[in-house]
């Protein structure tokens, strides 16, 4: 290398791949944070996607411009990053992906394919008449990336949606509301979408008192972190009938082989695989392109979100 050189350390194959040719004046290795580190200092690190904060200690030993996370949520980070580091987040990598996930739970759950995916395993013809979208009243808590694409798609089911954001706020599509008019706004919701990020504040938000306060027949949906719901409390409104949950995360995860939850004809799981689709790889390695230009110009990162 030159002394010009940028030097980039991604986790695999695949997103070398994807990213091709680097832009002239940076060196691209694969380094997955287990085993020596390639040089004293590596100017930009993408660490893996799956199991990231467990590795982050190997850069203790290792000077950093940049790491570069491939998700979105960062909770686990503060905890495991060495000091003198600055940390990225990959917002625009999952928004969409994830959005269409919480569509197709949202759907599959209004319309029953569930029941018919079992029926049709039994060989029975199974017709019945189900929720639709359409007139609903959303609830969507979680106002950022995730809940403005959320939004987007929920836009032609012709729905009555409410956001609810950290504070109440305007914005061009109208009023925002504050999470603190909960209380009010859940006997009113017909479907909540919980997409909030993980902290102190929003740990434990979806409890025994928060669902008691929606309506019979109402349908959770947790896009957010397993933490931000009281596993217990889901079980027994699921358990009793009275509400239905589409979770594509829980508490504990993965879920244990016969965990309640999966025996609960009105739960529908997915395994946290809200930003886990074929968008994902080029969008990161489009973020990543982008994150060496700007450190080759001399511009300041973008989606930086912590320094430790």
């Amino acid at each position: 290398m030159t002394d010009r050189d940028l030097l980039v350390t991604v986790p695999g194959q695949a997103l070398l791949t994807a990213l091709g040719t680097p832009p002239a004046g940076a060196e691209v290795r694969v380094w997955d944070l287990t085993g020596e580190a390639p040089a004293d200092r590596i100017d930009l690190v993408v660490p893996p996607y799956m199991g990231a904060s467990a590795r982050l200690g190997a850069l203790e030993r290792v000077a950093t411009q940049l790491v570069q996370s491939q998700s979105i949520g960062y909770d686990d980070v503060p905890g495991a990053l060495p000091p003198g580091h600055v940390y990225a987040n990959a917002a625009s990598v999952h928004e969409t992906s994830t959005a269409e996930l919480t569509l197709a739970l949202i759907l599959a759950s209004q319309r029953g394919i569930p029941d018919f995916v079992r029926a049709a395993g039994e060989g029975r013809w199974a017709a019945a008449r189900y929720e639709s979208l359409a007139d609903r009243r959303v609830l969507l808590i979680g106002y950022g990336g995730v809940g403005r694409a959320i939004e987007a798609r929920l836009a032609p089911f012709e729905v009555e949606l409410t956001r609810v954001a950290s504070r109440a706020r305007s914005d061009e599509q109208g009023f925002i509301r504050g999470i603190d008019e909960l209380p009010t706004l859940l006997p009113e919701s017909d479907i909540v979408i919980v997409g909030v990020p993980l902290s102190d504040s929003t740990t434990g938000l979806v409890d025994a008192d928060f669902l008691a306060a929606l309506p019979d027949g109402a349908l959770v949906v947790n896009i957010a972190r397993g933490k931000v719901a009281d596993t217990d409390a889901i079980i027994a409104e699921a358990g009793s009938g009275r509400l239905r949950f589409a979770l594509d995360v829980t508490d504990p995860e993965p879920l244990p082989a016969g965990h309640p939850l999966f025996a609960l004809p009105n739960v529908l799981v997915s395994p946290h695989v809200g930003g886990a689709s074929t968008a994902m790889m080029p969008r990161m390695a489009r973020l990543l392109r982008e994150q060496i230009e700007r450190m080759l110009r001399g511009d300041a990162p973008l989606n930086v979100v912590y320094r430790s």
